[in-house]
């Protein structure tokens, strides 16, 4: 692999090159492309199903695991941003393999954690992988593919998504249930092989790597930005524990953050997040909606498999189950969605299938305390699907629609970040809530924990269906959301 360091005429991660790699190799760039977004989709799901081996086998508490799952998104959250910024600079090729590097390489270090805390740092460190390896994996088959070809290849890139996204939990939860609670291990250490053939795939078809060398990177709104995310969930996920005092510290260190991260992006004269793009309402409504969506599906993503498997008593396998109406009602529906909203705007879409949502979270609330999986829990997760089969694609229409379209692929990163974000969040507040729940139902244990004590299935379901709660409330939140920017405006409309 050559480096030609003279700058294209565009962005160089949205656009072909032709001596980026030979016409015959292109497959092996989208092969790669496809094995790097597995590492990341599986991860973030099996994790979920895992936790409660996880706790098991590193005696970690419930906030300890609720950092396993910050730490990620915290980096991934804060920097996916500044990932496109440093292809440009360095060569879209070269940060996206060395995004799988450091992925794995942290991958391994999860896989032999000795301890809780090793754990969260390591995560933290696969975290700033995928914020790398993530947004590259598209960008590699747009620079690989010209355009008469790059639908198709995108489209086998987003259909493999979905496998992906469904097969994960059930290959992962299988091997827990066949092999034990220590194959929590072999999760993460899979990704070692999975990620030296995506390597050796994409270095051996990269002939030229353009680099930028005048490409800004924004240091100080990544390095704020992940102040400001690192305080918010310190203080909201021990705030169970701690006394008001130090909670109100740590969450107004983290406002104060945040405040110095806007006025920077405001100052930025290339910031990664252009706050010039806020003032239009309909992109601004989209991101609140964004926000308050993955926040619902999040908690109960997190809290679900604890309660399935550490409470209920449930295999892993039959867990997964419930992470599959998403992606199957999305293959299903998502397309028709898309061209519906074409006809009829997408606000339409966005409220009738967040006020789904939210009467599947409502149903899950409903029968937690009964502890029915097969006609209970996995019913209402195929309503969560069906709602979030509905407003997925008019949500990319409406996130998209409300830029210029050179402005497109910033405001798509944007609302990936925004959700991702979403997710620390959630987790991180709605954790003392829950744990709250359980003790006022008479658990002896922790909520999650593989425990025999008496009562702890019980105080299980009740915080449950406190997580499912807050789910529901949150959708059908962003739910109104849609209905009032619906009526404001009549329709989604371009701004200027």
């Amino acid at each position: 692999m050559t480096d030609d360091r003279t700058p294209p005429a565009r962005p160089a991660a949205s656009i072909f090159v032709e001596g980026f790699c030979a016409p015959g190799a292109r497959k092996y760039v989208l092969f790669a492309a496809i094995l790097a977004s597995a590492l990341s989709y599986i991860d973030s799901t099996v994790v979920a199903i895992a936790m409660p081996a996880i706790r098991s086998s590193l005696d970690a508490s419930l906030a300890q695991a609720q950092w396993v799952h910050n730490a990620y998104m915290l980096t991934l959250a804060s920097l996916i941003l500044v990932g496109g910024a440093m292809s440009d600079r360095f060569g879209l090729a070269r940060m996206f393999g060395f995004g799988i590097v450091f992925f794995v390489t942290a991958s391994l270090f999860c896989a032999i954690a000795p301890t809780p805390h090793f754990l969260i740092g390591a995560r933290a460190i696969q975290g700033i992988g995928a914020a790398i390896m993530v947004p590259g994996s598209l960008a590699v088959i747009a620079r690989a593919y010209p355009r008469e070809e790059r639908g198709r290849a995108i489209g086998v890139w987003a259909a493999s998504a979905s496998v992906t996204t469904a097969a994960g939990p059930i290959i992962g939860s299988l091997a827990l249930t066949i092999g034990g609670p220590g194959m929590w291990r072999w999760i993460f250490a899979i990704n070692l092989p999975l990620g030296a053939i995506a390597l050796r795939l994409l270095w051996r078809s990269i002939r030229t790597d353009h680099r930028q060398d005048d490409t800004p990177i924004d240091l100080s709104g990544a390095g704020t930005a992940i102040l400001s995310a690192f305080c918010f969930a310190w203080g909201l996920t021990n705030a169970e524990h701690a006394d008001t005092a130090t909670t109100l510290l740590w969450t107004g260190a983290g406002a104060l953050a945040l405040v110095v991260f806007l006025w920077t992006e405001y100052r930025q004269p290339h910031p990664m997040m252009p706050l010039s793009l806020f003032r239009s309402p309909v992109f601004s409504a989209a991101n609140l909606y964004s926000f308050l969506l993955y926040s619902g599906l999040s908690v109960v993503f997190f809290f679900m498999p604890m309660a399935l498997v550490g409470g209920w008593g449930l295999r892993e396998i039959d867990t997964s189950l419930a992470f599959a109406p998403i992606p199957v009602f999305m293959a299903l529906l998502s397309s028709r969605a898309g061209k519906l909203a074409d006809r009829i705007g997408p606000a339409p879409l966005l409220a009738f299938g967040g006020g789904v949502s939210a009467l599947g979270y409502v149903w899950m609330a409903l029968i937690a305390p009964e502890q029915r999986f097969f006609d209970g829990v996995l019913p209402a997760m195929c309503v969560v699907g069906l709602g979030m089969a509905l407003l997925v694609a008019p949500l990319s229409t409406a996130v998209m629609g409300a830029v210029h379209e050179e402005q497109s692929g910033l405001a798509s990163g944007i609302n990936n970040a925004v959700s991702r974000m979403a997710g620390l969040m959630s987790v991180a507040a709605a954790g003392g809530i829950v744990a709250a729940a359980y003790a006022a139902a008479g658990g002896q244990a922790s909520y999650g924990q593989m425990s025999g004590a008496a009562g702890h299935a019980a105080a299980t379901s009740a915080g449950l269906a406190a997580a499912a709660w807050i789910a529901a409330a949150l959708c059908g939140l962003s739910a109104l959301i849609a209905v009032a920017m619906h009526r404001a405006s009549n329709r989604w409309v371009r701004t200027g």
